[in-house]
């Protein structure tokens, strides 16, 4: 049986720890590998690794940082059957699904490779007489990225790309349910001729993620996650002067208006709804029907999609969607079912007693539909994180608006309409950080950026994009000026300068 370590100097090390997580096989159940979970004495070692890699890196010409990168993506790809096989067996997701999710990564390590451009500073040359003011983004230092189960491919390299191209060492906390990718990426990343301690992962749990946050050397933290870790990581990191940037929960809406083309509408949400299992933070698990016969027009559409949907094991190339992450996620999953029927929700399709035919210990749920659901509903309030897909209905576009405005999180929503003018004002009026027009999941592509509101977001610097290269870096700005042999100082020097 496999022991992950960490990954430190450029491969991966044993760890001192005597303490252990379980790697599952989400088809089968069984227990196919053991994490450490480090301790804090593992991470200085890491620490002063990359303290001392990034002092060089962070002098190495913008260019020469781009190629890296650019050979960084080239290894990726070419190693995209091993790390989406390595990823399926680990997390459960098909291996459609999880390729899809190493090559939304791979947009941002493309993106990145025009860091020298996306790097530069300001100028303005005679801002006084004789003088001259220009910006530079210089590096933080050593920054860390805590990740979660459901995207162990993607949401690291939203961090380590644009950490590791503006001249950051960096250090990741993967999830212990599926560690193995994020170990193969670093070293992927030393294979296309990144410096050795430049890029660390270190295996653990709250332990190691209080050593991160009270480490004196770590300069700022990225973490997705739940929404009460994520507020337990930005305040943890404010107490210790770190820069953070953390993403929790969701409960993304749909919005279904009466003229939306319904056809195409249960379509997206399908998708949207089960994909992955449920298990993504933009996935779609609400949709608000305006009107009860939009609401029974829907229900029409998407039932016999839902009733052929084919729930299978990970490597099933016809399969829809595969198992869950764990045992203990299945039994929530399946408990927020119960709690939602008891609450007054009506259960048109039910995926609890799925069984698969040879793998009766994996943890798969069927495909579950619930109707009449209700904003007064604990179950509506909490993000279920599974296959399972909630009906609301509602009178108007304006009822439709308040509810993501209102609800606690506010990561994504969509609106599925023809009415350019009612989407327009959705659009800018609903109080959620993406908003998808006939898109079921906004995620924004890699040059823009993603981030959400409220308890879906802590912090003022989003994900990727602009922001990422923003969030890694920080402002310096000089104000020059060179004397002649002959020049004279005029002026008060105890006064403010003024151009």
């Amino acid at each position: 049986m496999r022991i992950i370590g960490n990954f430190l100097d450029g491969k991966e090390i044993k760890s001192n720890s005597n303490r252990f997580g379980d790697i599952y096989n989400p088809n089968s159940g069984e227990v196919q590998g053991k994490v450490s979970l480090s301790n804090a004495t593992e991470l200085e070692a890491i620490v002063q690794s990359a303290i001392k890699a990034q002092k060089e890196w962070e002098h190495i010409n913008p260019q020469r940082r781009a190629r890296i990168m650019f050979e960084f993506k080239a290894k990726i790809e070419a190693n995209m059957d091993e790390l989406a096989l390595m990823l399926s067996n680990e997390h459960g997701k098909t291996i459609a699904d999880s390729r899809g999710d190493i090559t939304r990564g791979l947009e941002v390590v493309e993106f990145v490779c025009g860091i020298p451009h996306n790097q530069k500073g300001e100028h303005t040359f005679g801002a006084g007489q004789g003088i001259d003011v220009y910006s530079i983004r210089a590096p933080l230092g050593v920054v860390a990225g805590i990740t979660p189960f459901n995207f162990p491919a993607m949401i690291p390299l939203w961090m380590c790309a644009p950490a590791l191209a503006t001249g950051n060492a960096f250090i990741l906390k993967p999830s212990e349910k599926d560690p193995s990718v994020p170990i193969r990426l670093a070293e992927l990343f030393i294979e296309a001729g990144g410096p050795k301690g430049l890029f660390n992962v270190i295996n653990g749990d709250k332990e190691i993620v209080d050593a991160l946050l009270e480490h004196k050397d770590i300069k700022a933290i990225s973490f997705v996650g739940s929404s009460d870790i994520a507020h337990y990581v930005y305040a943890g990191a404010a107490k210790y002067g770190k820069r953070a940037q953390c993403m929790g929960g969701a409960k993304n809406h749909g919005i279904i208006l009466p003229d939306a083309n319904m056809d195409m509408a249960a379509k997206d949400i399908l998708g949207a709804a089960y994909g992955s299992a449920g298990e993504r933070c933009m996935a779609l698990p609400v949709v608000v029907c305006v009107g009860d016969g939009t609401a029974e027009k829907f229900i029409e559409k998407i039932t016999p999609l839902i009733e052929n949907l084919k729930v299978g094991i990970s490597t099933d190339k016809n399969a829809d969607y595969g198992p869950l992450v764990t045992a203990a996620h299945k039994a929530k999953v399946s408990s927020m079912i119960d709690k939602a029927i008891a609450e007054g929700a009506k259960l048109l399709i039910d995926g609890r007693n799925l069984t698969l035919t040879g793998y009766k210990n994996g943890f798969f749920l069927g495909p579950t539909l619930l109707d009449n659901v209700t904003p007064n509903m604990i179950t509506y309030h909490e993000e279920i994180f599974g296959p399972v897909l909630q009906i609301m209905r509602v009178e108007s576009l304006e009822d439709a608006i308040k509810l993501p405005s209102e609800h606690q999180y506010g990561n994504g929503t969509a609106i599925f309409t023809a009415n350019g003018r009612a989407a327009r004002e959705f659009a800018a009026r609903v109080e959620v950080g993406m908003v998808g027009i006939n898109v079921p999941i906004p995620v924004p592509v890699a040059y823009h950026t993603f981030g959400g509101w409220k308890r879906s977001a802590f912090g003022d610097i989003n994900q990727y994009g602009m922001e990422g290269v923003r969030f890694y870096t920080r402002t310096k700005t000089i104000t020059q000026r060179w004397y002649e042999d002959d020049d004279k100082h005029n002026g008060n020097a105890f006064v403010i300068p003024t151009f």
